[in-house]
């Protein structure tokens, strides 16, 4: 088993928190995609869609996309549950988990990838998207800010994938300089409490 990463990536590190938070090592291989690597021939069998990170199998099998190779782990390693116990608790940790994809990391996906000088080797940039996304991504932090007052964690009082998902998406808004609004209150208190754990230094 090898897990494909590249370390500087937000997706590739939600997967990686996830396995320090479950107690897995999995050995890993770097895909620098800066450098073209993830376009190369043979890393496209493993990916044809070029993304990282992916997980290969010892049967020789390929997963792709950090959510899909997070419940491989979930399911193998159930404990310390991180994707629910029953019914109810893995519908409610999905809907936050994907409300922080679709709501803050599209967003400053759109934002970086799109207005960043580096990002144009990798990008058909359009500086409009970029420019419309960055207030879009601000708004929903303070929406953000609303939903996690008096909470310690955003669902179910326990920490999940939810909240790696969410510690990715403020580290990686940093990158278009997109800093979490001071007077969200909420929201920075629940930052600095993700941020405080070892495993968001994988």
């Amino acid at each position: 088993m090898i897990l494909y990463d590249f370390v500087p990536a937000p997706n590739p590190r939600r997967v990686r928190i996830f396995l320090h938070e479950k107690g897995i090592e999995v050995p890993t291989k770097q895909i620098d995609i800066m450098k073209g690597e993830h376009k190369k021939k043979e890393y496209k069998k493993a990916s044809p869609l070029s993304q990282v990170p992916t997980l290969e199998l010892d049967d020789g099998t390929f997963i792709t996309e950090s959510i899909a190779i997070c419940r491989y782990f979930e399911a193998l390693h159930p404990e310390p549950s991180l994707m629910g116990d029953n019914a109810e608790e893995i519908a409610i940790i999905e809907m936050w988990q994907r409300r922080f994809e679709l709501l803050l990391m599209i967003g400053i996906a759109n934002t970086y990838r799109h207005g960043h000088p580096a990002m144009a080797a990798l990008e058909d940039q359009i500086k409009e998207w970029s420019e419309a996304s960055r207030p879009r991504v601000i708004k929903m932090m303070y929406w953000f800010d609303k939903q996690i007052e008096d909470k310690e964690f955003i669902c179910l009082n326990k920490f999940t994938i939810a909240d790696i998902s969410a510690l990715v998406c403020f580290d990686f808004a940093k990158w278009p300089k997109i800093e979490i609004p001071s007077d969200c209150i909420n929201l920075l208190n629940y930052y600095e409490r993700l941020n405080s754990r070892p495993s968001a230094k994988a």
